[in-house]
């Protein structure tokens, strides 16, 4: 009987939420302006410097673009919520609480959502850098990631012009270019992310390897400290990572590593290792859905922009300590991913276990590759983030050694 009221509840507020809300100013005349109460469940809060403060950035961004659309937006964020059943509670209290839309920052999250979904119809749920809701049968579920495997690549090249520049002048031997890598997840988003990675720092420093280590949560800033220490000790002249803080930027800093970030510009925290850092700007979907739903009209179950629409950028450059040229190769570099001239995951550029990579099947609904999926490996790549927006490269491939 709550849950009842609860959905009764929560259709009535949306309804109220596009029913008369326009404002008035001072002297009573309306504004025009809509209002729409959207809701945000993150795994952290902005005070990691990192994931989450990415998404609270895009939050903010997001409402400035709106209100010039003459859409008011009332963000209710909840920080810190687990992967457990608080992101339920979580959940039902925006959906109760009559937010129209409600987006989900944390892999971890998605189950939990799609237990809430099906008794608020009226609610739209999103979860972001997950790979169920865009196909389930659920009208109100939807799943949304940016092609950052795009940034990643970027990034790399960054990172192989300094090694090259290191090895050029003497500094390091071209066996020494070593690559240390800190992982959240042996999940296919991380492995995405750091392939990209690779094959973009090999393309400008031949001899680069990597190693990685898996912290095995996406946010434990002790944990994540440590790998990045350990990976120095192995011989890593430079780090770089997918998991959610700074401390990783610290440590390499501390080690005297070079470093290049993920989510954040992190030179402010390590200004003698931070090289560049590469984010999805997540105003550019915040506005897009939300701006949908104030106008009454649907939006994709499924979506993924990149660096052509803005939805993957990189941070500024540290111009005191990047390798001389690095602007102008980047500059080239981005203009042949957005032309498509360039394929970030070109299989002719990498191999596994000696072999050029021929085939490879897209995502079942396990997870796993499966000869009756779809094919990702055509036309001379694989083709990341097409069949869904969440990254399924879950290969492993030479060059790249994992060390846990």
């Amino acid at each position: 009987m709550k849950r009842l009221f609860a959905i009764l509840l929560c259709v009535a507020l949306v309804a109220a939420l596009f029913v008369g809300c326009a404002k008035k100013d001072d002297a009573g005349k309306t504004d025009g302006a809509k209002t729409v109460k959207v809701g945000l469940i993150c795994i952290g809060d902005e005070n990691d410097q990192g994931y989450t403060y990415n998404f609270i950035r895009g939050r903010d961004a997001a409402t400035e673009a709106l209100k010039a659309k003459g859409i008011n937006v009332e963000w209710v964020t909840k920080y810190n919520v687990g992967e457990d059943s608080g992101c339920e509670d979580a959940n039902i209290e925006l959906a109760a609480a009559g937010c129209a839309v409600i987006f989900n920052n944390s892999f971890g999250f998605e189950d939990y959502m799609l237990k809430v979904a099906p008794e608020y119809p009226n609610v739209q749920f999103v979860s972001c850098t997950n790979q169920v809701s865009w196909n389930d049968d659920l009208k109100n579920t939807h799943n949304a990631f940016a092609a950052i495997y795009e940034g990643r690549y970027l990034a790399g090249v960054v990172a192989g012009m300094k090694l090259q520049q290191l090895i050029d002048e003497g500094t390091i031997k071209p066996e020494e270019a070593i690559i240390g890598y800190v992982g959240a997840f042996p999940f296919a988003e991380v492995k995405s992310g750091y392939t990209a990675y690779f094959l973009g720092a090999r393309s400008v420093c031949p001899s680069v390897t990597m190693k990685v280590q898996f912290v095995n949560s996406w946010s434990n800033a002790t944990e994540e400290s440590n790998a990045a220490s350990a990976l120095c000790d192995a011989g890593c002249k430079l780090i770089s990572q997918h998991a959610d803080n700074s401390t990783p930027a610290t440590t390499a800093q501390s080690k005297g590593a070079f470093f290049t970030s993920y989510n954040n510009d992190m030179i402010s925290v390590a200004p003698e290792a931070c090289l560049v850092g590469t984010r999805i700007d997540w105003s550019v979907y915040f506005t897009e859905v939300i701006e949908a739903v104030a106008n009454g009209k649907e939006f994709p179950q499924d979506w993924c922009k990149g660096i052509a629409d803005g939805a993957v950028v990189l941070t500024d450059l540290n111009k005191d300590i990047v390798a001389p040229g690095t602007a102008e190769k980047l500059a080239e570099v981005e203009e042949q991913i957005k032309s498509g001239k360039l394929q970030v995951f070109d299989t002719s550029t990498f191999t596994v276990k000696g072999e050029t990579l021929t085939q490879a099947y897209a995502l079942d609904t396990d997870g796993d590759f499966a000869p009756d999926s779809e094919e990702a490996v055509y036309d001379g790549a694989f083709h990341e983030s097409t069949v869904q927006s969440a990254p399924y490269f879950a290969i492993d491939i030479d060059g790249i050694e994992l060390l846990n």
